[in-house]
């Protein structure tokens, strides 16, 4: 025990200024034990800058880079496990477009639209004065072809005219409705019909 209390005094008598560093060799072993423990603290903050802290950071990115990897696993895993769903809602829509454009008319079957268009206007009772094709007006996707229709009756035989052209199994829209009366009561609808065909490469 007295040596402990030795050394103990040492340490409260020792004083840093009072020292020789040129004479390190006969410090008290207090002042050598002080300087090395300094020394020993250097030595761990320096390493620990140097390399703990380093891969500490090393360490956060791989946190970091788990994270976004197991985000994108279990984005892939939900779409491999609904792939066949993905696949079978592709081929309905592929069967619905197909369908949409069997209902388009190619180039030789205009005619035959003209000729079912007049048919309808016969089946009102309407007499049908013109049927002309305008100028076909090119979209991105299609190509739409506005047919002038111009027709003369009663009001009720405009209506079935209308429905009946509407109802076609091809695809037809009616626009610019212009209707006038004229003698005895008769009416005169100018008309508009737009049907449309699909833009191929060729267009």
């Amino acid at each position: 025990m007295s040596g402990v209390s030795d050394f103990m005094d040492q340490v409260q008598s020792f004083d840093l200024a009072e020292l020789d560093f040129e004479r390190i060799g006969v410090w008290p072993l207090a002042g050598r034990i002080f300087v090395a423990m300094i020394c020993v603290a250097l030595v761990f903050g320096i390493t620990y800058y140097m390399f703990i802290s380093d891969l500490k950071i090393s360490l956060e990115n791989e946190i970091s880079e788990e994270a976004t990897l197991k985000a994108s696993f279990e984005s892939k895993a939900f779409q491999s496990a609904n792939l066949v769903a993905y696949r079978r809602q592709m081929q309905e829509m592929e069967d619905s477009f197909g369908a949409l454009l069997k209902q388009l008319p190619s180039d030789t079957e205009v005619p035959g639209l003209l000729e079912d268009i007049d048919e309808k206007g016969s089946e009102s009772g309407l007499a049908i004065s013109k049927i002309e094709l305008q100028e076909e007006k090119s979209e991105e996707f299609y190509v739409e072809l506005p047919i002038s229709i111009t027709v003369h009756g009663g009001y009720h035989d405009l209506g079935g005219f209308v429905s009946g052209v509407a109802g076609m199994p091809r695809i037809v829209t009616l626009h610019d409705y212009d209707i006038n009366s004229g003698e005895r009561g008769e009416l005169t609808m100018n008309i508009v019909a737009k049907t449309y065909r699909y833009k191929s490469q060729d267009d």
